[in-house]
């Protein structure tokens, strides 16, 4: 839809979406001469209670530290910007002054005139049909060439920008690309009066968004029932598929009660086509572990106009420099675990999920359907779970543990008093004809966490921090990374790779960070000291001394 909000609840998508609002509002019109379809008309969050009214709050103090503009209005200060919007059941608004429109179709035709002024070459209508992949003299597979019906392109790098299509042109090279492909969608209203120069909405409570098309609407959102699309098409590149309404008439209904008028307006135009969606709702971005020179830009989830140009511009320093400015780590597709013997969570998806369709599919959808969710700081999802659980899982289970979920294994977070809290098997909020889950005390254990301040569990955590301080208690670590360092040097190795002084008596442990060559973190973790001599565990590699 071209929507671009300058708020997100993460400080780096605030720089990635500010350079894309660069990009778009000023350097391609200056460069090229040609016009994106900018209209800085602004953007309006709607709060329906207090919790999504903190959480507007939150961004507008995120933004402030990057210089955007923001205003927390009440509802009689939001009827007087938007007139034609019902304010009755508003608890208030987070309105963003500088938010805008592009348009979708005159950006991409402006970034092709500036990329080819550059000296990019555009080839349309050259289908790719396999990727080369060598192995060279130390064990590492690599891209070598792209394989088209017109030709063959000798190349040390690709990168997968193929949207829907990114799992299969993933395949050629022997790369697993962990989305799924769905029907997502948006209709065109008749002219409104009265609508012209108004904001931009997004009913976060109503899971709707309302963008300015001239003198009418764009109406769109997020479903818990969306379509996936099973059998993915080649043939089918600029192709739309005919609206649902069934699934889409619940968009209709939260737009018409946040601006009635629309109850008696018609539908100009439906526009649902494909587009691709990942596990936590982030796109998929760098260089994929099993094959290097096959770089990822795919995945978006819907967000890849107002995000292209930030993730553009990393994409293109993680190839030429190895790795990008900002602090990509979420969006990054590299499996790295780690854990001297060093402990600390790994990046992203483990393997043994990037391939798993159930998974992929049960986390795809429950992001899709949470999207306009209020994000709370102790949420857990209730999708893919059970995928990887350690010996003592029942244990636990048994003696109360609510369990969180980190890299595909049910890690304990903390015990409840009163009894098991199983993980049941995700049933899709309803949708799909599914039974909802009746009396779920997991669930209903997550709900009552769903606060910025302290969580009812807080308590019991204090007496299990004290437990642990004056008493015992047992960790299992079976779900850490765990590498060990060995050999004659790996005291001077420690020494440069970690900001702590690691140098202490065997059976010690430190918590340290690791830096990277340009002294920023890399990661934090333990780090422990182990005595030379027989191993202590059959999993440990010989210490040779």
């Amino acid at each position: 839809a071209g929507l671009l909000w300058q708020l997100r609840p993460s400080d780096v998508e605030v720089e990635l979406l500010a350079h894309t609002r660069d990009v778009v509002s000023r350097d391609l019109p200056a460069e090229t001469g040609l016009h994106t379809g900018w209209m800085e008309n602004g953007g309006l969050f709607i709060a329906s209670n207090k919790q999504r009214l903190d959480e507007y709050k939150r961004l507008m103090s995120l933004g402030k530290v990057y210089g955007v503009e923001s205003h927390v209005l009440t509802p009689s200060q939001t009827k007087d910007l938007y007139p034609l919007m019902n304010t009755d059941d508003l608890y208030g608004t987070l309105y963003v002054p500088k938010d805008g429109t592009m348009d979708p179709a005159g950006t991409c035709s402006t970034l092709a005139r500036a990329a080819t002024a550059r000296g990019a070459t555009i080839i349309e209508n050259c289908p790719v049909t396999g990727i080369q992949v060598r192995t060279d003299d130390f064990g590492v597979k690599r891209v070598h060439a792209v394989e088209t019906a017109h030709g063959t392109i000798q190349t040390p790098c690709v990168v997968n920008c193929a949207g829907v299509w990114a799992r299969a042109l993933g395949r050629l090279a022997g790369v697993h690309v962990p989305l799924v492909a769905m029907h997502h969608a948006y209709v065109v209203t008749e002219r409104i009066e009265g609508i012209q120069n108004m904001p931009n909405v997004r009913d976060h409570d109503a899971s709707v968004y309302l963008r300015l098309q001239g003198d009418a609407l764009s109406v769109g959102g997020y479903e818990s029932n969306p379509i996936f699309w099973e059998e993915v098409s080649e043939k089918f590149a600029f192709g739309l598929f005919d609206l649902d309404w069934d699934v889409f008439m619940q968009h209709i209904e939260g737009a018409v009660n946040r601006v009635p008028v629309l109850e008696k307006t018609g539908i100009k135009s439906t526009v649902c086509g494909p587009e691709s969606f990942t596990a936590d709702h982030k796109p998929l971005m760098g260089e994929a572990p099993e094959v290097r020179g096959f770089f990822l830009g795919c995945g978006f989830n819907s967000a890849g106009m107002m995000l292209g140009g930030g993730c553009g511009r990393e994409l293109a320093h993680w190839i030429i420099r190895g790795r990008p400015e900002k602090d990509m780590y979420g969006y990054d597709i590299r499996q790295v675990t780690s854990n001297v013997a060093t402990s600390l969570p790994s990046r992203r998806f483990h393997h043994s999920l990037t391939d798993n369709n159930r998974w992929i599919r049960e986390r795809s959808h429950e992001s899709y359907a949470k999207n306009y969710s209020v994000v709370f700081p102790h949420d857990e999802p209730l999708a893919g779970r059970n995928v990887r659980k350690d010996p003592l899982h029942e244990e636990l289970l048994q003696q109360g543990c609510v369990f969180q979920e980190r890299h595909g294994w049910e890690r304990p977070g903390w015990f409840n008093p009163g009894g098991a809290a199983p993980v049941l098997d995700y049933d899709y909020y309803g949708a799909y004809g599914r039974q909802r889950h009746r009396d779920y005390t997991y669930n209903r254990l997550l709900g009552d966490e769903y606060t910025f301040d302290f969580p009812p569990h807080h308590d019991i955590i204090k007496k299990e921090c004290l437990t642990c301080r004056n008493a015992l208690a047992l960790f299992d670590m079976s779900y850490f990374g765990k590498f060990y360092l060995v050999g004659p040097e790996a005291t001077k190795a420690a020494d440069w790779l970690f900001s702590a002084d690691v140098s202490k008596a065997p059976g010690s442990t430190v918590y340290t960070c690791m830096l990277n060559q340009q002294g920023g973190v890399e990661s934090d973790l333990t780090v422990s000291r182990i005595s030379p001599g027989a191993p202590g565990s059959p999993l440990a590699p010989a210490f040779e001394g």
